[in-house]
């Protein structure tokens, strides 16, 4: 507040004069409070506040610092891109995929031809009463070749039970991606949220380290004021110490998120303004049967009705070829040395007549596709449900947002009202002053908070719907 609205030190110490022309002698206790509110007045008049505070434009660097330059989104993505690279989870279920591919092609492989080598060395040594001594050694090579023509359907079935896994696995890759996206996304808003209650605090600090200036000028000018003054000390240690514990939050955030993607961490500038309007209910409840998770649980519930089908055809008769050859080179100390090879060819068929135990695995392998299949029900129900939920918090934290915003506005004003009524010849205490400050800041903590809440569920919602990679893009 202007100097000019106080009363002049040097006017107020005149004695004044009544219509007669007397002086008029004012009382010790009243000329003392004119002094101590020029000089509080003129102790605040030199402190500098921030800006008034503007909802509309508090997107991160504090109120009512204008348009910032930076590209939250580009940062963002830069993030998540390091998350995923230095993930150690991400490498394993990318290496379970490999894997699950790579059983794919064995199952395709084990229909085609196979061949087979087997090889024998025998000596022997013969020795009894009738028949002298007589050493042989005989040397044994055959090669085969089969495969099976028919076996019901069964390997087609093991190999579609194998192309589901590795769906599966594809599918529990992207869904890892998704959780470390929407982890670095959410830890990327906490730590804009501290930084900001950092800065709050900071200004109510300033604030009132004045109003501790003001008073000590009081109090030199009135030492029954002392009380108050050692009052408003207490209320600056306090918002230091909210202030303190501001940035040690802000800190360990920092450091989850610097455990997850490094030392690059991009600015905070732009993070509030990131994620603010809230997906269309429908929209996203459509999206959340195409979510990798659903997806996932779909590819094993088929892959599990596959097994079942693969059990079932193995009841089935079989039928393979197979070719085989086979040469012998041996000899003995008494007949000399002899030769011998074979070739066969032919079909084999194998028909299961009696397994007692084939119909309760028949039944254990449909049992579990059919539970496979109601778990992925329940799971999509299970979403759908949380997608209402956070949806109807993420709308509520913005209604709050926008109820908190208004109420600052009038906040400001108020409390710039008591203070001016308490300096102007203490209309009001300076508990009321300090209340109106506290509520004033206090309210910038609030919005600060409901504007971090929404944009942490809205990065849920994208995740339980359309998923946050396609957000990123």
């Amino acid at each position: 507040m202007p100097v000019e609205n106080f009363p002049n030190p040097a006017v107020a110490s005149r004695p004044a004069t009544q219509p007669d022309g007397t002086a008029m002698r004012l009382p010790l206790s009243l000329l003392a409070l004119l002094i101590s509110i020029c000089l509080a007045g003129a102790a605040h008049s030199r402190c500098i506040d921030e800006e008034v505070f503007d909802p509309a434009k508090f997107t991160g660097a504090g109120p009512g610092k204008g348009q910032l330059t930076a590209n939250p989104r580009a940062a963002v993505q830069q993030l998540v891109r390091d998350t995923l690279l230095r993930s150690h989870g991400l490498g394993a279920a990318r290496l379970m995929a490999e894997a699950a591919e790579q059983e794919v092609a064995e199952a395709k492989a084990a229909k085609l031809p196979q061949a087979s080598l087997a090889g024998a060395l025998e000596p022997s040594l013969t020795s009894t009463s009738l028949v002298r001594s007589q050493a042989t050694a005989q040397v044994r090579a055959g090669v085969q070749v089969g495969q099976v023509m028919f076996d019901g359907g069964r390997s087609d079935r093991i190999i579609d039970w194998r192309k589901y896994q590795a769906d599966a696995s594809r599918l529990g890759l992207l869904s890892t991606q998704e959780q470390l996206s929407l982890t670095a996304l959410s830890l990327a808003f906490e730590r804009s949220r501290w930084r900001m209650q950092v800065v709050i605090y900071g200004q109510y600090v300033r604030k009132m380290s004045c109003l501790v200036e003001a008073l000590e000028s009081i109090v030199t000018a009135d030492r029954g004021r002392t009380s108050e003054l050692v009052l408003a000390r207490k209320q600056v240690q306090q918002a230091e110490l909210q202030q303190v514990q501001a940035q040690s939050q802000a800190r360990l955030v920092e450091a989850r998120l610097r455990r997850m993607a490094g030392d690059g961490l991009p600015s905070v500038d732009g993070m509030a303004a990131l994620m603010m309007k809230v997906p269309e209910l429908p929209v996203v409840l459509t999206a959340a049967e195409q979510s990798h998770e659903i997806a996932q649980l779909d590819a094993n519930a088929m892959g599990m009705k596959a097994m079942a089908m693969a059990v079932e055809a193995g009841t089935r008769p079989q039928v393979s070829w197979n070719v085989s050859g086979s040469a012998l080179v041996g000899g003995s100390s008494n007949t000399g040395s002899n030769h011998g090879a074979t070739l066969s060819a032919g079909l084999a068929v194998s028909i299961p007549l009696l397994n007692p135990a084939t119909d309760h695995t028949i039944q254990a392998a449909r049992k579990r596709a059919e539970a496979a299949r109601l778990q992925r029900a329940d799971a999509l129900e299970s979403r759908r449900q949380r997608i209402v939920e956070v949806h109807e918090q993420a709308t509520s934290a913005f209604d709050r947002l926008v109820r908190v915003g208004a109420v600052l506005k009038d906040s400001d004003r108020l409390r710039d009202f008591t203070l001016q009524q308490w300096q102007q010849l203490g209309r009001r205490s300076l508990f009321d002053v300090m209340s109106t400050e506290g509520d004033h800041y206090n309210l910038r903590v609030q919005y600060v908070n409901a504007l971090h809440d929404g944009e942490q569920l809205n990065a849920m919602l994208f995740s339980l719907g359309t998923g946050l990679t396609a957000w990123l893009q």
